[in-house]
């Protein structure tokens, strides 16, 4: 007897910003609310909340924005400095009155005030190369704030199918134990006729206690795949959320996928391997800014002041009017002995670099790794879901044959149960390989760098 029906499983559609593309097929309706005021959360809303609250992301993209202002400080150090002074003093002391022609104590006040300004010509090429390598180091930043929003969306997309899978396991031991059920009353019935012992009643009863506290499992592994998302989303964990079952294909695509091709579009399109491409740009603009101290520094600066003094007799305004005077002034610094300094740095600026190069191959390595792992899993899960498949159909038909010959006598209930015990394995492995399928499908993109906003990863 077939009591195991299957309903298409979740398929995965991911989204870096924006709205989220879901995959068309009907999905098994979620496990019903255990409270009357939980929220119901959508996988396009989840999507959306892990974009907006997701601490990791927000780290990433507060990392972008520092980055972003390290740039405008570079651009602001091109710019002339600009300053107003002024000072005033009180002196009591001798002094010489000059319409008098004597010597006499009295209190002079002064007052000087000014503007002045100053811009750097040429430093060596320092103040460029620095803001080449922070627009670089943007650059990364950027880069790797994309690629966090991909792995943002690729985690909330695997804690979905998860908790999906962990909801169709469940109604799969559900359903082994109402067939259970229906088969300790036949035996029931046929104990109470005489035609079977007591002991296989016993049996029956045993095994329908054993489904029952799987089915409590199952549960327990449902409300774990909520808490994984709660977690995930940074939900409050007093309240209590249900998730809604996006619609998914499971079915393995017919387009032939080659790794080689994998390969190129991850490396192409892996916008961590960007990042680190960016890293060693920008450490090669610091090499170059680290060996421009050796150059001289020229530098242009403008002044305009003017001095008041109460030891004389022209009024404020006058005195102001005729000290008034301004200047203008070029200079050049030759570096002719720093202890070393600038040859020190210029090492550490090219240790850095080739730190940076190294970063760059082991990230590129991992990256080729990554890739080849998903293509090969996902391999494995194609076969292993038509192998599945294979098993579950066998064992469907030996559960019906050794129905019917307990029924008619001639098996025992210990072969019936093997088969219902298989033919539960059975089920249970075909979900498990269907959702292998779709989780290893949308890894093969994740890890090739091809999610994109909007974009159903796991339709093929």
């Amino acid at each position: 007897m077939k009591f195991f029906k299957y309903s298409r499983i979740v398929a995965i559609g991911i989204a870096t910003l924006g709205s989220i593309g879901l995959l068309s097929s009907s999905a098994e309706a979620q496990v019903a609310a255990t409270s009357p005021t939980s929220d119901t959360i959508t996988f396009d809303e989840a999507m959306s909340i892990a974009l907006r609250q997701n601490a990791v992301l927000r780290q990433s993209e507060n990392a972008s924005t520092l980055s972003a202002t390290v740039v405008s400080s570079r651009k602001q150090a091109f710019l002339p400095t600009l300053s107003l002074s002024t000072n005033t003093a009180q002196t009591l002391g001798r002094t010489f009155n000059q319409s008098e022609g004597t010597i006499v104590t009295q209190t002079t006040s002064t007052l000087n005030t000014g503007v002045s300004s100053s811009v750097t010509l040429f430093d060596g090429m320092r103040n460029v190369t620095a803001l080449r390598a922070a627009q670089l180091d943007q650059t990364a930043s950027s880069n790797e704030l994309a690629r966090a929003r991909q792995t943002t969306v690729f985690t909330v997309a695997s804690d979905f199918l998860t908790l999906v899978k962990a909801q169709e396991q469940l109604r799969i031991q559900r359903e082994n134990l109402v067939a259970l059920e229906a088969q300790e009353a036949q035996i029931n019935k046929f104990v109470q006729a005489g035609t079977r012992a007591i002991s296989d009643l016993y049996q029956q009863q045993a095994a329908t206690a054993s489904a029952r506290s799987t089915v409590v499992a199952a549960q327990r592994d449902v409300e774990l795949g909520k808490i994984g998302l709660m977690q995930t989303l940074q939900l409050d964990p007093r309240s209590n959320y249900q998730f809604a079952t996006p619609a998914v294909a499971t079915d393995p695509t017919t387009t032939t996928i080659h790794l080689d091709s994998l390969l190129e579009r991850a490396f192409a399109r892996r916008s961590d391997l960007a990042a680190e491409q960016s890293r060693v740009s920008a450490s090669a603009q610091t090499v170059k800014g680290a060996s421009g101290a050796k150059l001289p520094t020229v530098s242009l600066s403008v002044g305009y002041n003017t001095a008041f003094s109460s030891a004389t007799d022209l009024g404020l305004v006058d005195q102001l009017n005729q000290r008034r005077g301004g200047s203008v002034g070029i200079g050049v610094s030759f570096p002719l002995f720093d202890r070393g300094a600038t040859s020190i740095a210029t090492q550490q600026a090219r240790l850095q670099e080739d730190n940076a190069r190294l970063a760059l191959e082991n990230q590129r390595q991992a990256v080729g790794l990554e890739v080849r792992r998903a293509y090969l899993d996902y391999e494995t899960a194609r076969q292993q879901l038509v192998a599945t498949q294979a098993q579950q159909k066998a064992a469907d038909l030996a559960v019906t044959t050794t129905q019917k010959r307990y029924e008619l006598g001639s098996s025992t209930l210990l072969e019936l149960t093997q088969a219902r015990a298989a033919q539960l394995q059975a089920a249970s492995a075909v979900v498990t390989a269907r959702y292998t399928v779709a989780f290893q499908r949308a890894a093969m993109s994740y890890y090739a760098g091809d999610l994109q906003a909007g974009m159903a990863i796991l339709g093929g």
